[in-house]
Formats: structure tokens, sequence, C-alpha cells
């Protein structure tokens, strides 16, 4: 045994040279080289910790050649067909390409040279990253498939394409309602178009510069904002951010997310921090998040001399008091393994960023099935189990983990909530305390973010136990309450009360989302 184990912790062993080799073979440019040189962004102790203790999910050690190296992205079906040509060209051919770029013409399609270079083509049919961004058979519901292959022209296809958008849902849980209002300087009620305020301390900002993506989800919440449609969140003004959050004393964080917040540039976040940083009536402003999945997909972005003007923004924010946050969404280990997203995250630690992660419990990519079509309860939450130790030896805090919304092609993404709550549970209880979300897990519907406890027994009845993780009115949460146990169903909202037709808060969510609606479109008339 012992022998076996110094095999394997040599094998694990890096040199200063392997790190030369590994940016070789990441086609770094010089400064970047001297990045992480000066700046210890990839220590010899790190890499072979980490290589060590998951090199199931380690790309550390590899070594071959990557076939994407001529664009830093692929975009929409031009893109697409693109790197299945390379593929071609390497012997792979992943099949299903009128299907694939069926979704594509739904949703769209982006990905980076980095993502591609970290799926496992070996292998790719079983890669959570491949899963994640490309098109798989199967998403679109089977009928506008088949309409759509049997079409005998461009025209019917174009139809078929354009009558499914309607069904997307594409702002599931009422976002529209979410659109914030304030009386401003003129005493006219006012909209701010490009944010979201639904809960009292955090108000999102989509803003102008965050609309596009690095590479696209297949499971997109967003995609509203991905396709561009016409009803998307875009903030123009920053003043106007600042004037609504003068007279909101009860936000405290301000999220910029998009599309990805990882394309703001240092000029227009600098004139989003300045005023917090200097002006006395936004003292209140504690932490400055951005939502973004630049780790996963393009982190080579932090670690160029270009990125120095926003790491000097983070470091201005950070040494006055103020939180400068990177909220990633990391959904398997090997999203972490390599040395551009290791490089990336101890450059962010080392100006002040605070780092966390959170992302859904994804079917296909970070939630898998058994031989028999069932939830494999030991490889989903062992997937998730190592990421979240992961997550903790290279810094980060793992927020948490919430299911699917009902949007997109829900019925592909997710499983029932009682299976997935086995899945959790084994996580939570796996986990060192300090190292597991930091709530369990959630969905978001119009009236919150709704926790699900676990199950309970009562009168030889099952049950689930749920509470608000946030709220329209953040007073449910100090509540507790039932719904019936349910084997088949998808989505928390959708369970039956535990007494009578309707939950404690459902009265109570109408009158809101009437007021809410009432105050937007008195907004809009002016």
């Amino acid at each position: 045994m012992s022998e076996v184990l110094t095999a394997t912790k040599k094998d694990a062993m890096f040199t200063n040279e392997d790190v030369e080799k590994m940016m070789h073979r990441f086609h770094y440019s010089e400064g970047t080289k001297e990045i992480i040189r000066n700046e210890n962004l990839l220590p010899l102790g790190v890499l072979h910790r980490i290589h060590l203790t998951y090199p199931q999910h380690s790309g550390l050690k590899e070594t071959g050649e990557f076939y994407f190296n001529d664009k830093n992205q692929y975009i929409g079906i031009k893109g697409f067909r693109e790197i299945a040509k390379i593929l071609s060209s390497h012997g792979i051919e992943i099949g299903h390409l009128e299907e694939r770029e069926l979704f594509i013409r739904v949703y769209r399609f982006m990905a980076t040279k980095h993502v591609l270079n970290t799926i496992n083509w070996a292998d790719f049919k079983n890669d959570s990253k491949f899963q994640l961004v490309f098109p798989q058979p199967g998403m679109i519901r089977a009928d506008i498939t088949k309409a759509y292959l049997n079409a005998g022209s461009e025209e019917e296809r174009e139809k078929i394409v354009k009558d499914y958008l309607h069904e997307t849902n594409p702002h599931d849980g009422k976002q529209q309602l979410n659109k914030p209002t304030f009386i401003n300087e003129d005493g006219e009620i006012e909209v701010v178009e490009g944010s979201q305020h639904k809960y009292p301390p955090v108000k999102l900002i989509f803003d102008m510069q965050t609309q596009n993506c690095f590479s696209f989800c297949n499971y997109c919440f967003r995609h509203a904002q991905v396709r561009h449609d016409e009803d998307m969140f875009i903030q123009k003004e920053i003043k106007q951010v600042h004037d609504y959050l003068r007279e909101h004393k009860e936000v405290t964080d301000i999220l910029i997310t998009g599309g990805d917040a990882g394309y703001i540039k240092a000029k227009r976040y600098e004139e989003y921090i300045t005023p917090i940083i200097e002006d006395p009536g936004l003292s209140h402003i504690r932490t400055v998040r951005l939502g973004t999945r630049v780790l996963t997909y393009h982190p080579e972005l932090i670690i160029t001399p270009e990125y120095n003007d926003m790491l000097k923004l983070f470091k201005r924010l950070y040494d006055n008091g103020i939180q400068p946050l990177l909220m990633s969404h990391f959904s398997t280990p090997r999203e972490l393994l390599n040395i551009s997203t290791i490089a990336a995250i101890r450059r962010l630690k080392a100006h002040g960023v605070t780092l966390k992660s959170q992302s859904p419990i994804m079917n296909h990519i970070s939630l898998f099935q058994d031989k028999n079509g069932k939830v494999d309860v030991d490889r989903s939450a062992q997937n998730w189990i190592d990421l979240g130790n992961i997550l903790a030896m290279l810094g980060l805090g793992f927020h948490s983990m919430y299911l699917a919304r009902p949007t997109g092609e829900f019925h592909y993404f997710n499983q029932p909530v009682s299976e997935i709550n086995k899945v959790f549970n084994k996580i939570y209880r796996s986990l060192a305390s300090i190292n597991r979300p930091s709530r369990y897990i959630t969905q978001t519907s119009s009236a919150g973010k709704i926790s699900l406890l676990g199950t309970v027994e009562l009168k030889g009845e099952k049950y689930f136990a749920l509470k608000f993780n946030e709220g329209r009115n953040m007073e449910w949460m100090d509540k507790v309450y039932l719904t019936h146990y349910d084997e088949v169903e998808k989505t928390i909202a959708n369970l039956r009360p535990y007494e009578g037709d309707k939950h404690f808060f459902d009265d109570e969510l109408i009158e809101i989302e009437n007021k809410l609606h009432e105050s937007i479109q008195t907004g809009r008339k002016k």
C-alpha cells in the first residue's frame, strides 16, 4: 500500500519546468506568463495537493495539443459548424447536427476556446462541459424537432423556430414585475428599466455592457437577454441607479449581472463605484457583486495585463470598506482544475476580491442517471461533494445550489424534487459545515426563493418542509410550511398545500404583484 501511495505522490509532483510547459500549452502571451511568475499564481504546492487529491477531475497533467487555438470564441451556427469541422478533422463526429442547429436557432450558441479545450473529446458524450455548452438531441420537444427536420423549405423551418420562441417562457417568475420604480427629483414615478429589485437588500443591474456571455449555457434562465428579445433588461444610465439607491437605504448590495458581468469595462465599472465610495448618501452599500462565469469560460482574461485596471478598482473598493465580490457558477470539479482558472482565482483574491460559487443542479451536467434511467444519488452527490472541497482548497465560498427554473428546455434538465432532495441531503451531511452550501437547496418563483428543508411524517403521511430563503415579503421567511409529498413534481411552486387549496402567502402575493404592475405602468405613462 505504501508503495502505491508513494507512486501516486510522485506522479502528482510538479516542477517549475512543468509549469512553463503548461503555460506554453495554453498559448499564453509573454505578458501573462510574467504575471503568473511575478505574482506567484501557480505555486507548486497548490498544484501538487489538488492533483494528488482529485486526479480523476484534474487536467493538470494532460499534455495533448489543443484543437482550438485560432480564435477566442465560436459564435452561432457558423461557429458551431467551424467546431464540427475541426473535430471531424481529428476523427471526432458529434452527430445530430441538424437537431443541434435547431436549438441554436431558438436559443443561440457561443463557446470559448477555453471551454472547448477543457472538454475530454475522447469521451465527449459523458463530459459535463460538453453537455453544458453543446445543444443535445432531445432538448427541443420531440414534435417540434420532427416538424423542423421534416420541413420542406427554409421558410417553413423559420416559421417553426419563430412560433416555438413564444413557448420558451423567457421571463419565468414574473421577472418584469421586479423592475423598480421611484419618485425622481421632478416628483414623477420613474421606472428603472435595466434593473430588478425584488428583495430589499439586493438590487440587480443588467448593464448595457454585460448583455453578452463568454459562452452560452444550454439551460440559460435568461435567454431573453442572450438572444436580445424586445423585453430584455438594459441599464443604460448609471446616474439613475445612484438616484434610486439614495432613496432606498435598505439596499446593501448591488449585483451587476447580465448576460455576464465579466464584460464590464474598467471605466464604466469605475462610474458605478466612485459615487458609492465618495458619496455619504450611498454609504449604506456594503458589497458590489459581479455575476459571471468568466472563471469557467474565459479565465485567461483575468491573467492578462489588460485586466490590471479592473484589479485596481477591486482593491480600491476593498480599501474603502466595501466588499468586491465575484459570484461564479461552478457545476463540476473539472471546471476549476486547469491552470488558467487556478491562476485567475489566486489573482482576484490577491486584490481583495471575495469569491463565491452558486449553481443549479442540472440533469446530464451535475445530476446523473443510472443505467435504468433513475437518478444516481451517489454519483450525483459525489460530484458536488468533490466540488465543495475543491472550492474550499482554492478559497472560494460554496454559496448555494438551486433547482432549475421552469424556463427554456426545463424538461431536459430537471428531475423530481423528491429525488434531488435525496442528492442534496447526502451532499450536506458529507461536507464539513464550513464547506457546505450556505443554505438548503432552493428554487425561485414569483413569490421568492423557497428552500426545501426535507421531509416530515405526520399521522402516517409524508410531507415536504419548506421555508422562504427570500421573499417578496421578507417576513414570509419566518415561517416553515408544509406541502404534500410528491414523487413526480419538478417545481416547488406547484407542490400541493398541506391544508386547503392555498399556501399562507398566496393572497398577499397577488396583492403585491398587482401593486407592482400598477406602479410600473404608471411610471411608463409619464
